[in-house]
């Protein structure tokens, strides 16, 4: 006797979790995870404000960009939530009225915890190549490393790795550089630096 296929998760479940989990519908799974410890918040926070004046408002930057702490997308059957996605304003020119979007982003950054690190580096890139998303970041807060990424192809170009102490000029973003480090807020800068190994 043939085994039933699994069952598909469905948008009643991933709206019954629970308030406190992040929820998303990956390859047909409800994840769930909780939510960011304080170093990934902090990160995250920064990285918008270092992004929005320049990026968003044109204030020392070329503008034209919406960006979102948290959105939930749906791209096609995938629901996902980035830590961070980031519009061109042609492309989303008026306010969604529902809760999700559906226009794909043209950035989104993930910030890497051991909750969400599988993900985020297996099926969710996929599904962001899969949806046409032009650029993905990778940010790394424990190990102070960010990877940049290009869609080429329906593939992920790596365009730069960065790490602590160097300066962030990554696509699409690299008219506006900044350090690296004005990312971690909760690393001590009067700490002496950790001895290579």
């Amino acid at each position: 006797m043939a085994e039933a296929a699994p069952r598909r998760a469905t948008y009643a479940d991933l709206e019954a979790v629970p308030e406190p989990l992040v929820a998303e519908i990956v390859d047909g799974v409800l994840e769930t995870h909780p939510r960011p410890r304080p170093r990934h918040g902090a990160a995250a926070m920064e990285l918008a404000t270092e992004l929005g004046p320049p990026f968003g408002r044109g204030r020392g930057g070329p503008g034209g960009w919406i960006f979102m702490i948290e959105p939930e997308l749906h791209l096609g059957p995938q629901v996902v939530v980035p830590d961070l996605a980031g519009w061109r304003r042609p492309r989303l020119p008026v306010e969604p009225q529902t809760a999700f979007i559906e226009t794909p982003p043209d950035w989104v950054c993930e910030i890497l915890s051991p909750s969400t690190v599988r993900l985020d580096r297996g099926p969710k890139r996929r599904i962001y190549a899969e949806a046409g998303v032009g650029h993905l970041w990778l940010l790394d807060p424990s190990d102070g490393v960010l990877e940049g990424f290009a869609l080429t192809g329906g593939h992920w170009l790596l365009v730069g790795t960065i790490q602590r102490g160097e300066t962030v000029a990554l696509s699409p973003f690299d008219a506006v550089p900044f350090p690296l480090d004005t990312l971690f807020p909760l690393d001590d800068p009067a700490a002496p630096a950790p001895p290579e190994t």
